[in-house]
């Protein structure tokens, strides 16, 4: 395990790539992102300390949680996971097994949850597009490899989201299957049977490789719809019956990441923020207003325009990094999501950023802040606190291991 740091107090300078040649020696330590003349520190924000899990490719996706019950949270990688507050110590949910990092793994996204009730979190994974969703039951204090229970056959989309679409109280997994968009989650008497799927749209299309997914109130009426690429579904009053959602057609890209809802410039409605093309370039917010969407650019959707540059930012989070209120992106680069010709080798950078919202009379900006050139992210980028802190860290699976971003704050 390697333990870096990264991200100096301050933002880096929005000309700068950030890139870097050549590997970084193991345990190497570095400082990313050093404040320019003029950059002003952001509240007690300071930067990130890195420390690398895990160096083999196993999973693009990695959650945390409380595994042990000591009180300290955990992280989880794929198949393995680790104990904190050091995370020097992993134990196996199930056998690792390392892929080629020119093909992918059998885990996309892993989400933690008390799914049966015992007291013990449970980590529920997706895999592959198009294959199955499975979670797996902590054994608690009897240790050992964790029992796995598939409850949905096919998962499409590149961006389903765990999280509470009906308003119970507990989160449901929202995809794709059959064509169409779905939610499904436990049975309350027995998780392990399968999960019953409730279809919200009619079929459309979505189909494996769909991408771009979000789950989050657009119209204020506190009910969360769904997001993807062509348009946002209304949730409908009730949910009895599996009604059909209402489509509201809208351009949010050609299909990136997951696709987030929050109100970005303070005039109290759901914007939105995504990646447009997810093995390409580009991230944006949409502005709402009355007559729709307008679109406004975070970083150009070309390589080499002049500033930051992402390529295939394939995940991204909606987070308060910098604890002053106001939602900020953090996002990075997919390396290796796809292997044609022309890519870079593998020594090649990686970037993680985090993007700093600044609000001023009505005008949006967002500050670049360079976290990591040797990580990026996967499928996935989970933000939470932690260190239980007060602060959000990072944790991140990818083609370069999995890397845990503590968020360290200047002495005040």
């Amino acid at each position: 395990m390697n333990v870096v740091a990264c991200g100096s107090e301050g933002a880096i300078d929005a000309t700068d790539g950030g890139s870097h040649s050549g590997p970084r020696d193991a345990g190497e330590e570095r400082v990313i992102g050093s404040a320019e003349a003029g950059d002003a520190p952001t509240s007690t924000h300071r930067g990130f300390r890195r420390i690398q899990l895990a160096t083999d490719f196993v999973c693009e996706g990695a959650t945390y949680g409380d595994f042990d019950g000591d009180g300290d949270t955990d992280v989880a990688a794929g198949p393995r996971w680790y104990e904190g507050p050091s995370f020097t110590v992993s134990h196996e949910v199930y056998p690792p097994q390392p892929f080629d990092p020119k093909g992918y793994s059998d885990c996309f996204f892993l989400f933690s949850r008390d799914l049966d009730g015992d007291g013990w979190t449970d980590i529920l994974r997706v895999g592959f597009p198009g294959a199955d969703a499975s979670w797996f039951g902590n054994p608690g204090r009897s240790g050992g490899h964790w029992p796995r229970h598939q409850v949905v056959n096919v998962v499409d989309t590149e961006a389903p989201d765990f999280t509470d679409i009906d308003g119970d109280g507990r989160p449901e997994l929202v995809f794709a299957a059959e064509g169409r968009l779905v939610w499904a989650g436990p049975d309350l008497v027995d998780a392990t049977t399968p999960w019953i799927l409730h279809p919200l749209t009619p079929p459309s299309g979505f189909q494996a490789f769909t991408h771009g997914l979000g789950v989050g109130d657009v119209d204020g009426d506190g009910r969360p719809d769904v997001l993807e690429a062509t348009g946002w579904w209304k949730q409908p009053p009730s949910l009895e019956g599996n009604p059909l959602w209402a489509r509201r057609p809208e351009n949010f890209g050609s299909g990136g990441a997951q696709i987030a809802t929050a109100d970005i410039d303070g005039d109290g409605d759901g914007d939105v923020v995504t990646s447009l093309e997810a093995h390409g370039y580009g991230l944006a917010w949409f502005e709402q207003s009355p007559a729709g969407f307008t679109q406004h650019i975070i970083v150009p959707p070309v390589a080499d325009a002049g500033g930051v540059t992402l390529h295939e930012p394939h995940a991204l989070a909606l987070s308060d990094v910098d604890g002053d209120g106001d939602p900020d992106l953090v996002t990075g680069e997919r390396f290796w999501g796809h292997i044609p010709a022309g890519m870079p080798d593998f020594a090649a950078p990686a970037h993680l950023y985090w993007f700093e919202l600044v609000r001023n009379q009505g005008a949006v900006t967002w500050i670049p802040h360079l976290i990591d050139d040797a990580s990026g992210v996967g499928t996935q980028v989970t933000v939470g606190d932690v260190t239980a802190d007060g602060w959000v860290d990072i944790v991140v699976a990818s083609k370069k291991g999995a890397f845990v971003f503590v968020h360290e704050r200047a002495a005040r």
